[in-house]
C-alpha cells in the first residue's frame, strides 16, 4: 500500500513536471488523485470454501486545466517517466479540445477556516487492513460450523481491504484518508427456502458466528413458504430492505440533478414532502459512516440536513453548482469531471423507538402485515415519482396476530419512494446497514402502510 508520505512525493513531482511545462502561453494548473487499494476476498458454497483471491492496484488521475480546457487521463506508472508520459498525454488532449468558458481553476482551502489538514477519522484498522487469509477462513469456518450443526448449506464471501486516496492540486491543497474495511455476506439454504445477512465495517468488529446464526434462522423459518394474494399491505422492512429502496432517491438531493431538470425533488425545497417521522441528514462524521472526509476535488464535507420531519431542507453542492444556484457550497462534488455533479454519500436516517420485534407485536389479530428481509433487483420506473419495481427474497414473511405466521414465497412490488415514505407508520433504531443496491449507510428498520405487491412468484 501507497504510504502518506509516497503519496506526497508523488503528487509533489508531477506537480513540479507541470510546473516546468507550463508558460504564459500554456499556462496548467493541474489536480493529482491517487489512489491504492487492496482487496482480499475469501468466498465459499456448500459449506466449503471454494476460492481465496488478493487483488492489489495503485493508480493515478491528472486532471488538467491548460488555457480554459480540461482533460482527465489516467494510468498507473508512478514513476517520473510515467508521470511525464501521463502529463503529455493529458497535454496532447486539451490541445484537440475546445475552450469551457464555464471551467473553474482547482480548489483551494480557506486558510482561515481550514488552516491544516482535516481531522483524520478512526476508520482505519491495521489488523483489519493486514487480515490473512488463514484469519478470513477462521470467520468462514465459524460460520459454516454453525449452518453444519443446523443441517443448511452456507454460502457466501468474507472480504477484507484496505484503500488509500490521496488529492493534491497547483493550489496548494493536499489531503489524504486512508481506510480498512470488512464486507461479510452469508446466505443459507434450506431446501426451498433460502436466508440472507450481511454486514460492513470499518474493522473486524462483525460477528460472524451470529450473521450466520440470522441468515441460517431465516432459511429454516422460510420452508414450506405459500402463497398470498397480492396487494396493499402492512409491511415491515429490515434496514437493508430500507437501504436497498432509498438509495434510489439520494441523487435527488445533488444540485447537478436539479440544475439538469431530473431531480423528483425540483421546485420542492422548503417544502413537506415526507412524513414529519422522516429526518435525513448527510455525515460523514457520524461514528457508523465511512469513506472519505472530503469530496472529490479535496475539500472538507460539510454535514447537511437533507429533510427535517418531512420537510425537503437542503441539497449538497459542489462549488459550481452552488455558485450556479446562489446556495451554501457543502463540498461534495464527485470527483471531475462527472455529469452528475455531487452526490450524498453519508446518509443518516434517524431513528425512532420501535424495535423489530415490537412492530411485529403491533400487527393485532384483525390485521395482515408483511414482514420484508431484503429487495433484489430494483429498477426505477419512473423517476418523476420514484416509482420502483423489484421483488423480495431470502426470507418473506406474513405476521398475524404479533407473530410471525408463516412463510410466504417472494412478490413483486411496484412502490413510488414519495408515498412509501409519506406512510410510515413507525421507526426502529438506525444501525449501519449493508445492501446490494446503495453503498452502505445508517438506517433503521421501518413499519410502514400500503406497500403495494402486485404479483406472486412460484418460489
Amino acid at each position: 500500500m501507497l504510504t502518506e508520505s509516497k503519496c506526497e512525493k508523488i503528487i509533489d513531482e508531477a506537480l513540479d513536471l507541470a510546473e516546468r511545462a507550463s508558460s504564459k502561453k500554456r499556462p496548467i494548473e493541474l489536480e493529482v488523485t491517487v489512489h491504492s487499494n487492496q482487496e482480499s476476498t475469501s468466498r465459499f458454497a456448500g459449506n466449503e470454501m471454494t476460492q481465496n483471491q488478493c487483488a492489489e492496484m495503485d493508480s493515478l488521475s491528472m486532471r488538467l486545466m491548460v488555457a480554459g480546457r480540461q482533460v482527465k487521463v489516467t494510468g498507473e506508472r508512478m514513476d517520473k517517466t510515467g508521470l511525464a508520459k501521463l502529463l503529455e498525454q493529458g497535454l496532447t488532449c486539451a490541445a484537440r479540445l475546445e475552450e469551457d468558458p464555464e471551467l473553474w481553476p482547482p480548489a483551494k482551502l480557506n486558510s482561515k477556516r481550514y488552516p491544516g489538514k482535516l481531522p483524520r477519522f478512526r476508520r482505519f484498522d491495521e489488523a483489519t487492513a493486514a487480515m490473512s487469509a488463514e484469519k478470513r477462513a477462521e470467520m468462514v469456518r465459524s460460520a459454516v460450523e454453525v449452518a453444519s450443526r443446523r443441517g443448511v448449506s452456507l454460502a457466501g464471501i468474507v472480504s477484507s481491504g484496505d484503500e488509500v486516496t490521496a488529492i493534491g492540486n497547483s493550489r496548494g491543497l493536499r489531503q489524504f484518508c486512508r481506510q480498512s474495511s470488512l464486507e461479510i455476506s452469508l446466505t443459507a439454504s434450506a431446501g426451498d427456502s433460502t436466508g440472507w445477512a450481511k454486514a460492513f465495517s470499518t474493522k473486524a468488529d462483525i460477528d460472524v458466528s451470529a450473521l450466520a446464526e440470522r441468515a441460517i434462522s431465516k432459511a429454516l423459518a422460510g420452508r414450506m413458504p405459500q402463497d398470498i394474494e397480492p396487494g396493499r399491505y402492512l409491511t415491515i422492512l429490515e434496514p437493508s430492505a430500507v437501504l436497498d429502496l432509498l438509495a434510489f432517491l439520494w441523487w435527488d438531493f445533488a444540485a447537478t440533478s436539479h440544475i439538469d431538470n431530473l431531480s423528483s425533488l425540483k421546485d420542492k425545497l422548503g417544502t413537506k414532502v415526507f412524513s414529519e417521522k422522516l429526518t435525513i441528514s448527510d455525515d460523514c462524521s457520524h461514528p457508523l459512516q465511512h469513506g472519505l472526509p472530503f469530496d472529490g476535488e479535496g475539500l472538507p464535507r460539510q454535514s447537511v440536513q437533507l429533510v427535517e420531519e418531512g420537510v425537503f431542507k437542503n441539497i449538497v453542492t459542489g462549488r459550481r453548482s452552488a455558485d450556479k444556484l446562489q446556495l451554501p457550497q457543502t463540498n461534495h462534488c464527485l470527483p471531475q469531471p462527472d455529469s452528475m455533479g455531487e452526490m450524498p454519500l453519508n446518509i443518516v436516517v434517524k431513528g425512532g423507538e420501535t424495535s423489530l420485534d415490537d412492530m411485529i407485536a403491533s400487527v393485532g389479530a384483525d390485521q395482515e402485515a408483511i414482514l420484508l428481509t431484503r429487495v433484489w433487483y430494483v429498477r426505477e420506473v419512473d423517476p418523476a415519482t420514484k416509482l420502483l419495481t423489484g421483488m423480495t427474497r431470502d426470507g418473506t414473511f406474513l405476521v398475524r396476530d404479533g407473530k410471525i405466521a408463516r412463510p410466504i414465497k417472494n412478490l413483486r412490488f411496484n412502490v413510488s419512494l414519495f408515498d412509501l415514505l409519506n406512510n410510515i407508520v413507525a421507526l426502529g433504531e438506525s444501525v449501519g446497514a449493508a445492501g446490494e443496491e446503495g453503498i452502505p449507510a445508517v438506517v433503521p428498520p421501518m413499519l410502514v402502510k400500503d406497500f403495494n405487491f402486485t404479483e406472486v412468484t412460484k418460489f
